[in-house]
């Protein structure tokens, strides 16, 4: 592997979309460098459920030289600004989480500091009131202009999703096998993997592996052992349902998730569908339980069976392992709660050619800092995802009530007792979520500050209230130049067309 005269060969286990997420990346980013053959099997499904995005999409795709539009047709996909959450403080209430900023910040203090000083005098309105996102999402508006006024990210379909990355990836280089794995041959010395044999009895040797074989993990679990470490004790969802919908109404640009006795559903609008899904905690909801509140919920006439998901939260212990890397559901599962399932492949395969093992076995330093790296943004997604369950006000359930109760890891506890105590958010250089996202979530899951930045008090009730009236005019008029979110789509990558 380490001999630069020829190309590294990668092989890629599983298809789907981390598998041609990976593929199109490598041979695009590497070209001669890497000869890449990818294995799968049409017999073998895919989970195909994650249908929404995060903003990091747009510049994966830029990375890629992807066309924006040709990518929507393609995929039936529809632009998000965030995602409105339902039932989550207590039953009945509502918030949104919008991308982009929200208000204006100042060196010393962000701006929810103002807004809290602004609502001790009585005015201010909600806190994402001051996000475009947010009003143009309520709005049902979206746009896209040269001066990228909003920051946005897709819903797709990610079957089509895969097949639109094959289209791509093939013709630049990458070398498709159909069939299924039956064996992982491993070199006897080193211990690392040396092929795959498929069931019509190819042999696939290579020198570096992703494993993206799903939730079997077949290289990283099944032939390296590389181990799991379970969060179910914070997450407590083990099961989901998924059924797509005729669409019965414009799509509008953005995500929601409602939250019921034992977990959450989802509404994900496509062009001409709605993605639909239901995640439960099997020990508080049976599955017919399940499939009753699933098909309660939905609008529009199913377009086939609601399929059925089993799952663990949790990631590998070593995302890089030996000379496999595992992406994906392989790599771990975290509930698609802030749509963080295909950042995580995406921002996995960035650092992997980052740091691409060209050296062959002598890559322990490289993938160290690969599985350091990992863990940060693993953890920091968890947190974020078990804020919104243990911040809030539902006891009408033996599900909220244990979400309520539970003790959290400390790196969260102590993100909550800061906000708690001072109004204080932070966001660190590999942090995915900033500080506008945190401040959302918390103050939506009804965490009011017991005190803020004093800096707050040195403008008058005066200044401030026309500090935020002057913002909300330019956000009003801002608002009037973005069409509705179904025209736009219409006119800039209407499906079919």
């Amino acid at each position: 592997m380490n001999d630069p005269s020829r190309p590294t060969r990668v092989v890629i286990a599983g298809g789907g979309t981390a598998g041609w997420l990976a593929a199109t990346a490598l041979v695009r980013q590497l070209g001669p460098l890497v000869e890449v053959t990818l294995v799968e099997s049409d017999e073998i499904g895919t989970v195909g459920v994650g249908e929404s995005t995060i903003p990091t999409a747009r510049s994966f795709h830029a990375f890629l030289g992807i066309d924006e539009a040709a990518f929507m047709k393609a995929t039936q996909a529809t632009f998000k600004l965030g995602i409105a959450f339902e039932n989550w403080h207590r039953i009945g209430a509502r918030y949104f989480h919008p991308f982009g900023t929200v208000g204006r910040s100042v060196a010393i203090a962000d701006f929810q500091h103002f807004w809290l000083e602004a609502r001790r005098h009585g005015f201010g309105g909600a806190y994402t009131d001051h996000s475009l996102e947010a009003r143009a999402a309520a709005e049902g508006r979206f746009a896209r202009t040269e001066a990228e006024t909003l920051a946005y990210a897709y819903h797709l379909d990610a079957t089509a999703y895969a097949r639109f990355l094959r289209a791509i990836a093939e013709p630049a280089g990458v070398r498709r096998v159909e069939g299924r794995i039956t064996d992982v041959e491993r070199n006897g010395d080193s211990g690392a993997i040396a092929a795959l044999h498929l069931a019509a009895g190819d042999r696939i040797a290579g020198d570096l592996f992703l494993d993206c074989t799903g939730f079997r993990a077949l290289l990283a679990e099944g032939a390296l052992a590389t181990g799991f470490e379970d969060w179910s004790e914070w997450l407590a969802c083990d099961r989901a349902l998924a059924v797509q919908t005729e669409a019965v109404r414009p799509p509008v640009p953005y995500t929601r998730a409602i939250a019921h006795e034992a977990g959450w559903r989802w509404q994900i609008p496509l062009q001409t569908r709605l993605g639909n899904g239901l995640v439960y905690a099997s020990a508080h909801m049976s599955d017919d339980e399940a499939m009753a509140t699933l098909l309660n919920g939905i609008e529009g006439r199913p377009l086939f069976d609601p399929r059925p998901l089993r799952f663990r939260a949790g990631m590998r212990r070593q995302a890089w392992n030996r000379n496999c890397v595992a992406l994906g559901l392989a790599a771990g599962f975290i509930e698609p709660l802030e749509s963080t399932s295909i950042h995580l492949v995406m921002i996995a395969v960035m650092r992997l050619i980052q740091c691409f093992p060209f050296q062959g076995n002598e890559s322990g330093a490289l993938a160290a800092r690969f599985n350091a790296q990992s863990r940060h943004e693993w953890e920091h997604i968890r947190d974020f995802i078990i804020l919104h369950y243990v911040q809030t006000e539902r006891a009408d359930s033996p599900f909220w009530r244990r979400c309520a109760a539970m003790r959290v890891p400390d790196s969260l506890a102590h993100r909550i007792a800061l906000f708690a105590e001072s109004a204080g958010a932070w966001q660190g250089q590999d942090d995915l979520f900033r500080v506008d996202s945190w401040v959302s979530v918390m103050l939506g899951q009804g965490l009011m500050p017991r005190a803020y930045h004093r800096i707050a008090r040195m403008l008058s009730e005066q200044a401030l209230r026309e500090s935020l009236e002057g913002l909300d005019r330019q956000l009003t008029q801002q608002l009037r130049a973005i069409p509705p979110h179904a025209e736009f789509l219409q006119r800039y990558c209407a499906a079919g067309t």
